[in-house]
């Protein structure tokens, strides 16, 4: 190829390449003493909020699985505890059921011994007033029969003489 037909464009002079290479080692000075180490700074803080970040977000899970295994332990002490108290509940429920059969039989077998000792009561006062009935119609049939019988004086005192001598009888 000759590069003598080529476009000066792509074929540069020497004055050319000297004065950009000159421009390019002045930016590159100026780069490298004032813009690369502010430019590697925001790098590297960069990296380090993102390193923080990393380690937030790795702690952050470490403490969600930390909640998530203490939220199941708390459940599965909830649990426990609620079976717990269900069965405290049961054998509660139990005993006073127990308790409640017992008070009702003691109740049955006291208002049972009441009514007995209040039956018995109402028949020695029932026998006592029959008796009472019984003595008063005695009495009543007794009058009436001496009424009759001793109607006269003569069977009056006859009537008292025998009675005198069973009197009598009875003594000796």
């Amino acid at each position: 190829m000759d590069f003598q037909n080529l476009p000066s464009i792509l074929t540069p002079d020497l004055g050319l390449l000297f004065w950009m290479l000159l421009a390019f080692l002045v930016i590159f000075y100026f780069l490298a003493r004032h813009g690369f180490p502010v430019i590697t700074k925001m790098v590297e803080e960069r990296k380090a909020y993102i390193d923080e970040s990393l380690r937030k977000a790795h702690d952050a899970n470490e403490k969600l699985a930390n909640i998530q295994k203490e939220g199941e332990t708390m459940l599965k002490e909830a649990r426990e505890r609620q079976a717990q108290i269900l069965a405290e509940a049961a054998s509660t429920r139990d005993a006073i059921i127990e308790q409640a059969h017992t008070k009702a039989r003691e109740e049955g077998t006291r208002i049972i011994s009441e009514a007995k000792a209040q039956i018995e009561a109402d028949k020695m006062s029932a026998i006592s007033d029959i008796r009472k009935q019984v003595a008063e119609i005695s009495i009543s049939v007794a009058e009436k029969i001496l009424r009759e019988r001793l109607s006269d004086e003569a069977e009056q005192m006859k009537y008292v003489d025998k009675l005198l001598d069973e009197l009598s009888y009875s003594a000796k």
